[in-house]
């Protein structure tokens, strides 16, 4: 069982297990790197798998889509730091390898989100909750604002109305007044009689009221329809009201705003969310930093024998080819020597 999984862990490190063979000393520190590279494509599938599984809410999607993230970052990974090669310099092998930290501060601010999510759920619970409930009251405050316009028209029209039906009702009031005033000899020209002043006086009284009459009469239609207006705005304004409901906001993004308001609000949140960023940022570049720190050591030495090896049968093979083409060319008649030779020129250009 332990051969088994030191092999599995081999073979996530992406080494050459023919050449480690050659190398027993390297088998302990490729053995660490593969399992920080298994754990790191095991962390993205964890986190990936629940971040879908809340978009989804299907246990089955989100296991397979965060198996296929947590793969896909683990081959990454392993092709990446199979594809880094020792060098003398550390500063030249940071060189290449700071491209592949970027990627991996990336990958762990995606990462890290949807684990944030599932740490904090029993915060961001009750804080959706009172985003449910401002997203209600601020539609309520639509709905409102909507029909307010037109109930405020309907309401200052009728008060106009009564303000109208009131000033004549003073005004009546007022010449009735002087015209009994006229009559006791209290006002006007202070002679008590019915006389011909009095009867004029009388007569604008009795016309005001007329007039005030009439002018109720008129009002009495129309204020009729504004209160019919008004009840149907009312009854629209009600219903629209009464066909609100509670948005159900569970939605990742709703999840993350939440957090973000937490976050705001405590302190405490804030701290552990950036401890939990820089974790998944240590987990997932732990692989290339492992690699940078590590010591040039045999497999790394061999392994560029190797290539060395490779890199010089080609460049013979390929002189060789040269040379054979070249004496071919060279047992050609003249033209078509000289047309060979162009042809030779150029393709050796291009090698």
């Amino acid at each position: 069982m332990e051969n088994r999984i030191t092999k599995f862990l081999v073979w996530c490190s992406g080494v050459y297990p023919e050449f480690l063979t050659k190398c027993p000393t390297e088998v302990s520190k490729y053995v660490g790197l593969g399992g920080v590279i298994f754990f790191t494509g095991v962390f993205a599938a964890l986190s990936s798998g629940y971040a879908l599984y809340t978009v989804f809410d299907n246990y089955l999607i989100a296991i397979l889509l965060g198996l296929i993230w947590g793969v896909m970052i683990f081959n990454l990974d392993r092709y990446i730091i199979s594809s880094m090669r020792k060098k003398r310099e550390f500063f030249q092998e940071f060189l290449m390898a700071f491209p592949r930290i970027i990627l991996a501060v990336i990958i762990s601010i995606v990462i890290s989100k949807p684990l944030e999510l599932r740490i904090f759920q029993k915060e961001i619970g009750p804080e959706l909750i009172v985003m449910e409930q401002q997203a209600y009251t601020q539609a309520e405050a639509q709905v409102k604002s909507r029909f307010s316009g037109k109930q405020e028209q309907l309401k200052n029209e009728m008060l106009l109305i009564e303000q109208r039906i009131e000033t004549h009702r003073e005004k009546r009031n007022e010449l009735q007044r002087i015209a009994q005033e006229e009559a006791d000899g209290t006002g006007g020209s202070k002679i008590k009689n019915l006389g011909p002043i009095y009867k004029i006086k009388k007569a604008d009284a009795d016309a005001a009221e007329n007039e005030l009459y009439r002018l109720i009469e008129v009002s009495q239609s129309r204020k009729a329809e504004l209160e019919r207006q008004l009840f149907l705005n009312d009854s629209l304004q009600l219903a629209e009201l009464n066909s609100l409901q509670f948005a159900k906001r569970d939605g990742p993004a709703a999840r993350i705003e939440a957090l973000q308001h937490l976050m705001n609000d405590s302190p405490a949140i804030r701290w552990a969310s950036w401890f939990i960023l820089l974790l998944i940022i240590v987990i997932e570049t732990a692989p290339v930093f492992v690699k940078l720190i590590a010591a040039k050591g045999p497999y790394d030495e061999l392994l560029a024998v190797e290539e060395h090896l490779y890199s010089t049968t080609a460049i013979e093979e390929t002189g060789k080819a040269s040379a054979k083409v070249r004496n071919d060319v060279q047992q050609w008649p003249e033209p078509e020597r000289s047309f060979g030779n162009d042809r030779l020129d150029a393709t050796l250009k291009k090698l």
